[in-house]
């Protein structure tokens, strides 16, 4: 295509025209790093070259501008390497994190499309999602199996309830959480577990898998005031302290006040308006 063509597509249609255009100049990119790592121009014969050209493959890159389809150098003996697409890896990877987030969310596959589309990116499929959300899966079961390296001085447990779908069903399911402070200061998220309930036995087997991955070192341990987190805690940390959190401790402070009979009502107190005087609230 020569320039003239480019000019002519620019001014009949101004987008379709400036995609041709960064095609061509991202593909005049390619070429040029390509006889930069090969050591020599194509069918160029000279002593310094180290690569063989071995053609090219189509690759698409998903810009502001929309998808472009680019040629990719390819070497005999080695990879190529391009500046193009990590440049642009960022638009990539922001469309497969609304993918990830609409997975998670339990978004359709027909919506997540209706989503892609929008960004101007068509055919994504459902084997597309699945694909994405087992490459998610992976890196969270790498991220919980991970070693632990340091010792943790103190662990904070924790569950929150949230409605998961089984099948037909939304179930409400228990998520164990436990976070570990080192002795740097440093906080990370060592365990999540989803469980039917938060018994001892569940919380039990998440501590023994937690020592596995090398937990070591804890002295205390903050959690609510459920039983089964104390009972496993006394099992599986010998020697450690265990604590209620502020938080639970001031919950349980004022149930406990409103359950007296002879401690005086919030109403029965005389109180001030904000910004006044005399009044009341």
């Amino acid at each position: 295509m020569s320039m003239n063509d480019f000019i002519q597509d620019y001014l009949s249609d101004k987008d379709e025209g400036l995609k041709a255009l960064v095609t061509f100049f991202l593909n005049l990119v390619m070429q040029y790093e390509a006889e930069q790592q090969a050591g020599a121009g194509r069918y160029q014969r000279t002593e310094t070259r180290k690569a063989t050209r071995n053609g090219s493959k189509p690759r698409v890159l998903r810009t502001k501008l929309g998808e472009l389809t680019l040629e990719k150098p390819e070497f005999r003996e080695k990879s190529f390497e391009t500046a193009v697409f990590k440049k642009y890896s960022r638009v990539e990877q922001a469309l497969i994190n609304v993918i990830l987030e609409s997975y998670i969310q339990g978004v359709s596959t027909r919506k997540v499309r209706r989503i892609m589309e929008k960004f101007g990116v068509n055919g994504v499929s459902a084997e597309t999602v699945s694909h994405l959300g087992k490459a998610l899966d992976e890196k969270v079961n790498e991220f919980l199996s991970r070693p632990i390296e340091q010792p943790i001085v103190y662990l904070i447990v924790d569950a929150v309830y949230v409605k998961v779908r089984r099948h037909s069903r939304y179930l409400n399911t228990a998520v164990l959480i436990i976070a570990g402070i080192r002795e740097d200061g440093y906080r990370e998220i060592l365990g999540i577990r989803i469980a039917d309930n938060e018994n001892e036995g569940f919380w039990l087997s998440l501590f023994e898998d937690l020592k596995v991955r090398g937990l070591r070192g804890v002295q205390l341990v903050v959690s609510d005031g459920h039983k089964g987190i104390q009972e496993a805690v006394k099992t599986s940390f010998l020697g450690a302290s265990w604590q209620m959190c502020q938080v639970h401790v001031r919950q349980d402070a004022v149930v406990w006040i409103a359950e007296q009979p002879d401690f005086p009502s919030v109403w029965d107190v005389p109180t001030v308006a904000c910004g006044s005087g005399n009044g009341t609230v």
